[in-house]
C-alpha cells in the first residue's frame, strides 16, 4: 500500500488533469508566491521532469523556475480517492474550485490552516469522483460574458484567497 506525503498547518494544490504544461507552469509560479508547500500532480497533469528524467521545457520557462523549488508529487488518477481520504484523516480540509449545484462563493469561504485546493481540467473540471471526496467547494463569480477563468488565473485567485 503507498503512503502519501502529508503535512500540517500549510497549503497544498492538486492539479487534476491538467493539459497544458504552460498551465501548470503558472501554476507553479503563483504557488511560490502564494506560500503553498507541494502541488500534487493528478492524472494526466504533466510534470516539471518527466518519468525518464527529462525536464519539461514549458513547466520550466513559465514557472520561472518555481518547478524547481516546490515540492511536487504526482498521484495517479486511481488513487487520487485513496490519496484525498488520507489528507482528510490527517486534518487537511480539501476544498475544490468548481461550479456546482452545492458550491459557495469564494468570499464567504475561510481557508483553515492546513488546506489542500484542487482545480481541474481545462474544460471539464474537477472530475466527478474527486468531487465525491471534498469537504468544500467554492466558485468565482463571473460578471461577464464567460462562464469561467483560466484555470491558472482562477488557481492564482484561489491561492492568494486570504491573503490579500
Amino acid at each position: 500500500e503507498r503512503m502519501f506525503w502529508y503535512a500540517t498547518d500549510m497549503k497544498m494544490l492538486l492539479l487534476e488533469n491538467i493539459r497544458s504544461a504552460h498551465n501548470v507552469g503558472a501554476m507553479f509560479r503563483t504557488a511560490d508566491g502564494a506560500g503553498v508547500a507541494k502541488i500534487f500532480l493528478c492524472g494526466y497533469t504533466p510534470a516539471p521532469v518527466d518519468r525518464f528524467g527529462r525536464v519539461q521545457p514549458e513547466i520550466k520557462k513559465t514557472s520561472l523556475g518555481a518547478s524547481e523549488t516546490i515540492a511536487w508529487e504526482q498521484v495517479g488518477a486511481s488513487e487520487v480517492g485513496a490519496f484525498l481520504q488520507e489528507q482528510k484523516r490527517t486534518g487537511a480540509t480539501i476544498v475544490a474550485l468548481e461550479q456546482t449545484t452545492q458550491s459557495i462563493p469564494l468570499k464567504d469561504f475561510t481557508a483553515p490552516e492546513n488546506v489542500l485546493y484542487i482545480v481541474g481540467n481545462e474544460v471539464d473540471g474537477v472530475s466527478p469522483e474527486v468531487l465525491a471526496e471534498v469537504d468544500v467547494v467554492v466558485e468565482l463569480p463571473m460578471l461577464g460574458q464567460k462562464e469561467s477563468l483560466n484555470v491558472s488565473t482562477a488557481a492564482g485567485i484561489l491561492m492568494y484567497h486570504g491573503l490579500v
